[in-house]
C-alpha cells in the first residue's frame, strides 16, 4: 500500500478547520481500513501566516492524532507558495500527494477516485469541475473567459481545474525543479508531461468563513498566469502599434487634404480622438511591457519562495 499525503494550505481558517479536519480524517481512515492507502498516510495543514488561531488548531490536531502534520510558514507567502511548501515537505515521505483547499468546496468524497487513477499508472490526476452552478453569473463568465483566453495565448491549461490534484513523488520532484519566482501551478504542472487523467466533481458552497480570493486577488492571479506563460500580449502590443501607425498616416493624409481645401478648423474632433486613442494605447502597452520587466526583475533576484518556521510530524 502506498502512502498518501493530503496537503491543505490554510490562511485564517479557524472557522472551517474543525470540520475540515474531522471530514478529512474520516475519509483517510476509511481508505486505510479498505486497504487503499498505507496507515502511515498523513494530512498536512500548511499555515500560510494566518492571523487567527489556525496554527493553534493545527498544533492541537497534531498532538491528538499522529495522522495530522503541521507546516508553519514564517509569514504569509500566498496560496501557490503554501502549496509548494507542503509539497516540499511531503515529497520526502509520501508516494502520492493530493492538494486541496481547506474550505471544503472541493468534494473530498472523490479522493478514492484520485488514488485509483494513481494505481492505474497516472502520475498526475486533475480534479475538474463538471459544472459551475455554485458560481455567480459574473464569476462563471469571467472564469470561462479566462480559460479560453489562456488557451488562445497558447498556454497548456486544464479547463475548469484549480489546484485540486494528485501528484506522484516523481511528478513533485519534477515540479520542484522549476525555479521561477512567479508561481502559477495550473500552468506549470501540465508542462511536466507525465501520464495524467482527470476526476470530475461538483464544487460545493464554502462551509464557513469568507473567501480568501476576492475579485482583486482573482484578477491579479489571472494576470500573473497570463504574463507568466505567454509573450503574446507583447506581440499584441506590436500589432496595435503597427495599426496605430497606419491610422496616423491616414489621419496625416486627411489633415493635408483638409489644409489645402481650407477646412483646417473642422478637423479638431478627429484630432482629439486620435490623441486620446493613441495616448491610451501607448499607456496600456507600456503597462504590459512594465509587467514583464517587473517579472524579470523579480526572477533575477532568486529570492526564496518561502521559509518554513516549524514542522509538526510524527512517524
Amino acid at each position: 500500500m502506498e502512502k498518501l499525503w493530503l496537503v491543505v494550505p490554510c490562511y485564517n481558517e479557524e472557522e472551517v478547520l474543525p470540520e475540515t479536519s474531522k471530514r478529512l480524517y474520516k475519509i483517510m481512515t476509511d481508505m486505510v481500513i479498505n486497504g487503499l492507502i498505507s496507515p502511515e498516510s498523513k494530512i498536512a495543514f500548511v499555515n500560510d501566516g494566518s492571523k487567527d488561531k489556525t496554527w493553534e488548531l493545527i498544533e492541537k490536531y497534531h498532538n491528538s492524532l499522529d495522522m495530522f502534520v503541521g507546516v508553519n510558514l514564517s509569514r504569509n507567502k500566498g496560496h501557490q507558495n503554501a502549496l509548494l511548501a507542503g509539497l516540499t515537505v511531503a515529497k520526502e515521505h509520501a508516494d502520492m500527494v493530493i492538494t486541496l483547499d481547506a474550505d471544503l468546496q472541493d468534494d473530498i468524497e472523490v479522493i478514492p477516485q484520485f488514488v485509483q487513477k494513481y494505481y492505474d499508472g497516472n502520475d498526475i490526476v486533475y480534479g475538474v469541475r463538471n459544472n459551475r452552478d455554485t458560481d455567480t453569473g459574473f464569476k462563471r463568465t469571467t472564469a470561462q473567459g479566462f480559460y479560453k483566453f489562456m488557451k488562445f495565448l497558447g498556454v497548456e491549461i486544464v479547463n475548469n481545474h484549480a489546484d485540486y490534484r494528485l501528484m506522484s513523488k516523481r511528478a513533485i520532484r519534477s515540479l520542484l525543479e522549476y525555479g521561477e519566482v512567479n508561481v502559477f501551478l495550473r500552468g506549470i504542472i501540465p508542462t511536466i508531461g507525465y501520464k495524467s487523467d482527470i476526476v470530475e466533481y461538483s464544487r460545493k458552497e464554502r462551509f464557513s468563513g469568507e473567501s480568501k480570493y476576492p475579485l482583486k486577488k482573482m484578477l491579479s492571479f489571472a494576470f500573473d498566469g497570463i504574463t507568466s506563460f505567454s509573450v503574446k500580449p507583447l506581440r499584441i502590443s506590436l500589432v496595435l502599434g503597427a495599426i496605430s501607425f497606419i491610422v496616423s498616416l491616414i489621419i496625416l493624409v486627411y489633415c493635408v487634404v483638409q489644409f489645402f481645401l481650407g477646412n483646417t478648423v473642422s478637423g479638431w474632433a478627429s484630432l482629439s480622438v486620435s490623441v486620446w486613442a493613441l495616448g491610451g494605447i501607448q499607456l496600456l502597452m507600456l503597462g504590459i511591457v512594465g509587467e514583464y520587466i517587473g517579472k524579470i526583475y523579480l526572477e533575477t533576484k532568486h529570492r526564496p519562495k518561502f521559509f518554513i518556521d516549524d514542522i509538526l510530524f510524527k512517524r
